[in-house]
This record gives C-alpha cells, sequence and structure tokens, in this order.
C-alpha cells in the first residue's frame, strides 16, 4: 500500500497538478489546494485501480484528473469504514470522514472525461497529524 502520486490545485472541480511532495496541516488538509481548511472533507483520495478503470474506458486520464489529493494504490478505498485511521508517509495521520460524495452538477472532471469515479470511489479524510508525503511513501492502515 502505497502512495502514487501528491496532487494540488488552487480551485476547486478541475483537474489537480502533480507535485513531487506535498505538507498535510493538521486539522486544515493539504498545503496550497483550494479544499484545504476546516470540516471532514480536507483531504480526498483515489485509489490508481479505479483511475485505471476509466483508463481502460479509453478516457485520457491520470492521477489528479479527477481532483483527488492523494492518489493510492493497493487499498480498497471505499471498503474503508468511517473512522478508520491510516498513517500517509513517515510522520502524517488521517482518519476517514466520509466515502464517496453526491455530485450535484457535472463538473469539469466530469465534462471532460464523460464519468468520474471520484463520487463513488474516492473518500475524504481529515488531518490528525501533519508531515510530509511523497508519491512512493507507505499507506499503513492503524485501525478500522
Amino acid at each position: 500500500m502505497k502512495i502514487i502520486a501528491v496532487s494540488v490545485s488552487e480551485q476547486k472541480g478541475v483537474p489537480k497538478k502533480n507535485v513531487p511532495e506535498g505538507l498535510l496541516i493538521e486539522d486544515f488538509g493539504l498545503k496550497g489546494d483550494a479544499h484545504g481548511g476546516p470540516g471532514h472533507r480536507q483531504l480526498s483520495l483515489l485509489a490508481v485501480e479505479s483511475i485505471r478503470k476509466m483508463q481502460d474506458q479509453g478516457l485520457k486520464v491520470r492521477p489528479g484528473s479527477f481532483a483527488e489529493n492523494i492518489t493510492t494504490e493497493g487499498v480498497v478505498l471505499p471498503d474503508l469504514p468511517v473512522g478508520t485511521r491510516m498513517a500517509l508517509g513517515a510522520e502524517a495521520m488521517v482518519e476517514v470522514t466520509q466515502i464517496g460524495k453526491v455530485c450535484h452538477d457535472k463538473c469539469a472532471i466530469y465534462r471532460l472525461a464523460g464519468d468520474c469515479v471520484m463520487p463513488r470511489e474516492g473518500i475524504f479524510v481529515r488531518i490528525l497529524k501533519g508531515g510530509r508525503v511523497r508519491p512512493g511513501d507507505p499507506i499503513e492502515i492503524l485501525s478500522r
């Protein structure tokens, strides 16, 4: 289980750009990302396996295309119960707060890709302990 990509954007509802590393800030989210702030959806995660399903349908998508902050590998994210705690990298700790989301209107991602897996397979977490995260960093499930 590991981090494949860390992605940020300055506005909501658009694909995010991949960055070499990110700083998770306790009770805020990812530094420099539009979704940062208090609340229960401080950071979004989506599995690369979900992105590959969309690629297999012929869509030109990549990690960050679905506006997720952290792209994971080897974790079935929607199966993690709310309240699950995970370590991301060497320092950060997060807690699952929401599985999927309601997509009220078709965002730029849906219009570009023709579908969006984020509402079905993405999850949201809050940052319990901050720290740096990079592609290749391990993900550890601490408690369910």
